[in-house]
């Protein structure tokens, strides 16, 4: 047997205490205490009622470690963790993904900086295009990672690809359009809910500035009335999505939906 293999097969039966595994994971002390207050990472108790980690806790702390790093809430974390479906290869693969996605964005962010500063320091002068072409990657890496599942799910991979494709080709000026109508799709949603009426005139307004603004993004003939309600359905059945909404004013998330309904009935 390889000294390798035998030091492996030795760190699987062996234990750890909160101190060692501390050491070991880059964890605080308090930090794994935490998680066993929480029944997120249990340890076991000896005799003497210390506590002790095992093969199986080391684990469980490396994936709740692992799902930290991706921002995951522990509450959904032990959720994940404790469904007995939950597939710890698939979990891997994913943080993988992942961890790729990121890797990505920080290279081309990275790629963005060093060639401003060379044209600053006398290099070759940067277009317009490659600017901002960094930063309009990085947006797409980060809605690929956070909703790419549920859009290709609900509207298709052809869909989502043109969608990215579409982003990633827009001009200064065309990108600086849909932020400005992002602006005044807030600006008419909170005079909208100030007057109370999802029908009424600035309510209407920010319906069809959203209309203009999915327009922006979505592949070109794409855009239908059913799809749009049914997007703004999911505004407000998806937290995440929901969250964008509610940082413009509470219960703005459930205010577009009505005044959106309104719009393509």
């Amino acid at each position: 047997m390889s000294d390798k293999r035998s030091k492996t097969l030795h760190e699987r039966a062996r234990t750890y205490t909160p101190h060692e595994l501390a050491a070991l994971s880059g964890c605080t002390v308090r930090t794994l205490h935490h998680y066993d207050e929480l029944g997120l990472v249990r340890a076991e108790r000896g005799d003497n009622n210390y506590r002790r980690y095992g093969p199986a806790q080391v684990d469980r702390l490396q994936q709740v470690l692992l799902y930290r790093e991706v921002e995951v809430p522990l509450a959904d974390i032990k959720r994940l963790l404790d469904d007995p479906a939950f597939d710890a290869r698939e979990a891997l693969a994913g943080h993988l993904r992942d961890l790729r996605f990121r890797r990505e964005r920080i290279d081309g962010l990275i790629a963005s900086v060093e060639n401003t500063l060379a044209t600053m320091e006398g290099g070759a002068p940067m277009s317009d295009a490659q600017k901002f072409e960094a930063f309009k990657k990085d947006l797409i890496d980060q809605n690929e990672e956070k909703y790419g599942e549920e859009v290709r799910e609900r509207w298709g991979e052809d869909a989502a690809d043109a969608s990215n494709a579409k982003m990633a080709g827009m001009t200064e000026d065309q990108w600086g359009r849909t932020q400005e109508l992002q602006r005044q799709i807030s600006e008419e949603l909170l005079a909208g809910m100030e007057a109370g009426d999802p029908a009424g005139e600035h309510a209407q307004r920010a319906a069809d500035l959203h209309r203009q603004w999915l327009c922006a993004f979505w592949k070109d003939g794409t855009y239908s009335k059913q799809a749009h309600a049914g997007l703004v359905e999911m505004y407000v059945a998806d937290e995440r999505f929901k969250a964008h909404y509610e940082a413009i004013a509470p219960g703005a998330a459930e205010f577009l939906r009505d005044a959106v309904k309104a719009y393509c009935a």
